[in-house]
């Protein structure tokens, strides 16, 4: 089982048999404080553009407010490899005093599980999935499909070709409300419309989600919604490749997910600089950090309790990006009868 520990700016891989810095496993040396954090990641990690990356953002915000440092007593994360070392890294994280241990995505569930009965005097919290109720679990997930269902307005006054891709990351119940979302937000400007849907099978295989965007682009899809965490990386690397072919007028287009991917899709065209990010459907995984963290940290962590963030809350939202005008207030204007309750967007 590998690792990445941080500490201070720079970045350490450290091996299970030389832990290092916070992984001595002396019980005596553990950090007690009630506030500190560890984060449970996989192997894309929390530079990953996507909801780990926020995850951690999160975390480090709250900390910097609050004059935590990171480290033994305060927070860290734990990266994983595989699957298989989510629950190796939870149990090096109890072993090293962390009291909160946070699963980033729903893969970690299973871990989570056992860790909570194994652990009852730690605090966990599952994100984009329901726990096992415990007292000492919480469970967090986000009304995508709404933000989703936005982007899709986006894209549907966007197309020129009136096709459009949704590339999944692991094809799951979590990954499916993207989805149905973004295909219903796009139906209810056309229904005509044509959605290609393709999943990559995980979250990590950027090669593969490279190659089946070239295939939608070559078929007619222009605008290009992906909801593949790390693997979403290869999506933009095929919208750039074809762009910097083209002029800007004739540019192939890609929605970001989770945080704000505008910085990842500039490019120079043939015709001078230009950004093919045209939305990115943001999910508050950082905000929900910071607010359990802080709920934590006052001894009122929020135990066998499932909270939701969706757009009424501002736990979703998509950003102006690159829309048009018209496209912008379309999507306003959808926002608006979702949180009124008069558009009941579907979650599968």
């Amino acid at each position: 089982m590998n690792r990445k520990v941080v500490l201070g700016t720079g970045v350490v891989v450290v091996a299970a048999v030389a832990i290092g810095v916070y992984a001595s496993a002396n019980k005596g040396d553990a950090a007690t404080s009630k506030t500190s954090v560890a984060l449970i990641t996989d192997a894309a990690g929390i530079d990953d553009k996507s909801f780990q990356q926020s995850a951690w953002q999160g975390l480090t915000s709250w900390a910097k407010a609050n004059d935590m440092k990171q480290g033994k007593g305060g927070y860290t994360y734990f990266q994983a490899k595989t699957s298989a070392d989510f629950e190796t890294n939870i149990n090096q994280a109890v072993a090293n005093g962390y009291q909160n241990i946070y699963g980033i995505g729903f893969p970690k569930t299973p871990a989570i599980n056992a860790a909570a009965k194994k652990y009852p005097k730690n605090n966990f919290m599952i994100i984009d999935d329901i726990a096992k109720k415990r007292q000492n679990v919480v469970s967090v997930t986000f009304h995508t499909e709404q933000s989703s269902y936005l982007a899709g307005v986006a894209a549907a006054k966007t197309t020129k070709t009136n096709q459009l891709g949704f590339i999944g990351g692991m094809e799951s119940a979590v990954v499916k409300t993207f989805e149905t979302g973004f295909v219903a937000g796009a139906k209810s400007v056309n229904p005509n419309i044509k959605v290609d849907v393709q999943y990559v099978g995980d979250f990590a295989d950027a090669g593969k989600a490279k190659t089946i965007a070239a295939s939608m682009y070559q078929n007619g899809s222009d605008v290009l919604y992906q909801a593949a965490g790390g693997a979403g990386a290869g999506v933009f690397t095929e919208a750039k490749d074809l762009n910097e072919k083209q002029t800007k007028a004739h540019k192939v287009w890609v929605v970001g997910v989770d945080v704000d991917q505008a910085a990842d899709g500039v490019y120079q065209a043939t015709d001078g600089k230009s950004n093919f990010t045209l939305t990115s459907a943001t999910k508050g995984v950082g905000t929900a950090v910071k607010d359990v963290t802080e709920r934590a940290a006052t001894d009122k962590f929020p135990g066998g309790q499932h909270l939701v963030y969706g757009l009424k809350n501002k736990g979703v939202a998509v950003t102006r990006g690159q829309m048009s005008a018209g496209a912008w207030q379309a999507v306003q204007k959808a926002q608006k009868a979702i949180v009124a309750g008069d558009v009941k967007v579907p979650a599968k």
